[in-house]
C-alpha cells in the first residue's frame, strides 16, 4: 500500500502539467514551471521513487485498432481463501483483453474492464478465464456503450 507523499506547490504543478502531456521534455516543463530543467529532472526522480508516478504510458483507442468492444465485469468469489484470492489476483491482470483489475469492497470482490472483438470473445473470457477458478463464485457483465474520462483530477491536489 502507498503511503502519503507530501507534495509542495511546484509539485503539484509538475503533476498538473505532466497530467496535460506526459512527453513534454524537461526544458519545457522548466520554462512552464519557472524551474531550472536540473529541478525538473530531481523532482520526477522523486516523484517516480517515490511512487507517486508510477509510469508513463499511451492511451490506446481500442476500436481504432480493430477491438470495439468494452465491458465491465463483476466477480464475487464463493470463498475467501488467501491462497485462492492470490493466485486470482496475479494471474487475471495477464488474462488476454484485461485492461485494468479492481479489488473492492462490497457485495462485489472484483471489477474487470476488458476489451473484446464481440460479445462472443467476452463471453469466452468469461467461460475460459473466470469460471475456471473455483473461487468464483458468480460474474456479471456489463458491455460499455462510451467511455468518458474524468476532467483533470489533478487539479485537486491538496494544498500544504
Amino acid at each position: 500500500m502507498s503511503q502519503k507523499v507530501e507534495l509542495d506547490e511546484i509539485d503539484r504543478k509538475l503533476l498538473r502539467a505532466l497530467s496535460e502531456d506526459a512527453r513534454a521534455p524537461g526544458a519545457a516543463l522548466a520554462a512552464q514551471l519557472g524551474i531550472s530543467e536540473s529541478t525538473v529532472s530531481l523532482r520526477l526522480r522523486r516523484l517516480r521513487t517515490s511512487g507517486v508516478i508510477r509510469g508513463f504510458g499511451i492511451d490506446i483507442d481500442a476500436r481504432a485498432v480493430g477491438i470495439p468492444l468494452q465491458a465491465l465485469i463483476s466477480i464475487r468469489l464463493a470463498k475467501h481463501d488467501r491462497a485462492e484470492i492470490d493466485a486470482f489476483t496475479a494471474a487475471v491482470p495477464r488474462f488476454p483483453g484485461v485492461v485494468r483489475m479492481y479489488h473492492m469492497a462490497g457485495a462485489d470482490d472484483y471489477l474487470l474492464h476488458i476489451v473484446a472483438r464481440d460479445t462472443e470473445e467476452v463471453q469466452s473470457f468469461v467461460l475460459d478465464y473466470l469460471t475456471r477458478y473455483p473461487a468464483v463464485a458468480h460474474t456479471r457483465t456489463n458491455l460499455i456503450y462510451q467511455v468518458q474520462d474524468g476532467t483533470d483530477w489533478v487539479s485537486s491536489l491538496g494544498q500544504d
